[in-house]
């Protein structure tokens, strides 16, 4: 008796382990423009994503640097867009910690200078990184504008080339990290006069300051396994 209750004890207890580290999948979405509400009925309209997993938003943004481009925020709440809805993709059991891993090794694949509208922007990193944890991409409106200028790009402004987060880490070859494992942009980037030149390519840059964005750490490329 004293075994099998021991035995029931601990499958209740790896029961309760396995259950602390599921956590589900969502999809946030947000206009990039008012004018959403009437492009929508038209099929289009722009928008940014970001994945919800374990109690934090997780996004992909445009800035200069060679470093990661993503980012983490509280949920529903991503500086400089207009929270429209979410999406539940699905479920997940995997502990925080090797969540984490995960995101470092995506992170060094979506550098912010590699940012573009077309052909790798915010939604091709939330399609990718749900496809990966659940086996199922993001709905197709979602990301409909980019798959369009692909084959149309000639009916799209210049001006749409990059856009969106803009708030720059503090770049240096080696970036100095929180404890967290984030590199946070509490102190923005001075922008220079090229970079003010520029200002033109990026959409609705949410004001510096509005709301904390922390970039995530990166695995470096010699450090990650091949698939």
């Amino acid at each position: 008796m004293g075994e099998e209750s021991t035995s029931n004890d601990n499958n209740a207890n790896n029961d309760n382990n396995g259950s602390s580290y599921e956590s589900p999948v969502i999809l946030n979405v947000y206009d990039l423009t008012p004018a959403n509400q009437y492009t929508v009925w038209f099929g289009f309209g722009i928008f940014h994503s970001g994945i919800e997993v374990h109690g934090m938003e997780y996004g992909y943004g445009a800035h200069d640097f060679p470093i990661s481009g993503v980012f983490e925020v509280e949920p529903k709440s991503c500086p400089g867009f207009i929270y429209r809805c979410s999406i539940p993709l699905g479920r997940i059991k995997m502990p925080p910690s090797e969540f984490q891993a995960f995101l470092e090794n995506m992170a060094s694949e979506y550098h912010g200078d590699t940012y573009h509208l077309i052909s790798k922007n915010c939604n091709h990193f939330t399609d990718d990184i749900a496809q990966r944890l659940t086996g199922k991409g993001i709905p197709g409106w979602v990301n409909r504008l980019a798959r369009v200028g692909a084959f149309c790009s000639c009916l799209l402004p210049e001006s749409l080339q990059v856009t969106t987060v803009k708030q720059l880490p503090e770049y240096h070859p080696c970036a100095e990290e929180d404890e967290s494992g984030s590199m946070s942009t509490a102190t923005p980037h001075e922008p220079t006069e090229s970079e003010d030149g520029d200002q033109d390519k990026h959409l609705l840059s949410p004001p510096v300051g509005s709301r904390e964005v922390a970039f995530i750490r990166e695995t470096p490329r010699s450090n990650v396994l091949p698939e």
